[in-house]
């Protein structure tokens, strides 16, 4: 079995969705690339950092992994 059977995708008919449904998918759908945008550049700025001391620990030191640390984003 291939990859295409690893994860159903579920398939909905925005034509079928009252608008109250279809403009919440749409923001929920926001959301998340939103926050994979976010998790990318924080990503990205890892890559480029050698190490990271938050409050007087160090969370990361370049060749290791991260450790202790969580990144909340206000809305």
């Amino acid at each position: 079995m291939g990859a295409r059977n690893k994860k159903k995708l579920k398939r909905l008919n925005l034509l079928e969705m009252s608008n109250h449904e279809r403009i919440q998918l749409i923001k929920e759908i926001r959301e998340k690339l939103r926050q994979k945008i976010i998790e990318a550049k924080l990503w990205q700025s890892l890559l480029e950092t050698e190490d990271l001391t938050i409050n007087g620990n160090v969370v990361y030191r370049e060749n290791q992994q991260l450790t202790g640390f969580y990144l909340r984003h206000r809305v």
